[in-house]
């Protein structure tokens, strides 16, 4: 299991940067890992109510491809909508879900439109991040939000704009990507860009389509 000893040490790394840099406090948000099968298959995923600051390896539940926990403390309340996002989306190795500051404000004074939170204010959102939906409220944990996302996500699919991330209104982001350093990227992005849009009190231009075209034909954003 030397693997997974590796993968434990990693998702508290990303906990605890997390949680230093403010992105998580308290005991709020969870982080999950997708385990191959030379290391046990199915997720590594944070434990209920564990501050993401100071998590201990031997404390994360391993959850197997059947959803049987098979060690560690009780899985995050949010372990079937981790299970969903990887089930839709194959490529995700990394799921992060947060109550980030700036994304949860603005869901509270309202967002830019309900299939997209932001508008695509800067090159880096589009290139980094792409479209964000909201999803209607939902108490934590609620396995209806894992129903919801699952289907955001293969819809998106269909229309060739995968999604990277989704909102949950009034708790925060969940993003995902193929690497846990990826993940951290979206929802780093994602953070700094609500930020702006409220710093500016709302009122920057998107850019514009010409603009996100020539993204589209430079670097391949799925915008």
């Amino acid at each position: 299991m030397h693997g997974q000893d590796l993968l434990r040490q990693d998702l508290c790394r990303i906990g605890r940067s997390l949680f230093e840099r403010g992105y998580v406090h308290a005991t709020a948000g969870n982080i999950s890992l997708r385990l191959d099968a030379p290391d046990g298959g199915g997720v590594l995923i944070t434990p209920t109510d564990a501050c993401l600051g100071f998590l201990a390896p031997e404390q994360l539940a391993w959850v197997d491809a059947q959803g049987q926990q098979r060690s560690g403390e009780r899985a995050s309340k949010t372990l079937a909508l981790h299970r969903r996002i990887y089930a839709a989306a194959p490529d995700a190795r990394c799921v992060i879900h947060t109550h980030s500051t700036h994304l949860v404000a603005l869901t509270l004074q309202g967002v830019w439109r309900v299939d997209d939170i932001l508008p695509p204010l800067t090159p880096y959102y589009v290139m980094k991040v792409g479209h964000v939906p909201l999803m209607a409220y939902r108490r934590p944990g609620d396995p209806e939000v894992a129903d919801q996302v699952a289907q955001a996500i293969e819809a998106a699919a269909r229309r060739g704009t995968p999604l990277r991330a989704v909102m949950l209104d009034r708790l925060g982001p969940v993003v995902w990507g193929p690497s846990a350093t990826q993940a951290m990227a979206t929802l780093e992005e994602l953070e700094e860009t609500a930020k702006l849009w409220l710093m500016c009190r709302r009122e920057p231009a998107p850019l514009s389509q010409a603009q996100i075209e020539e993204l589209r034909c430079h670097f391949g954003a799925c915008w």
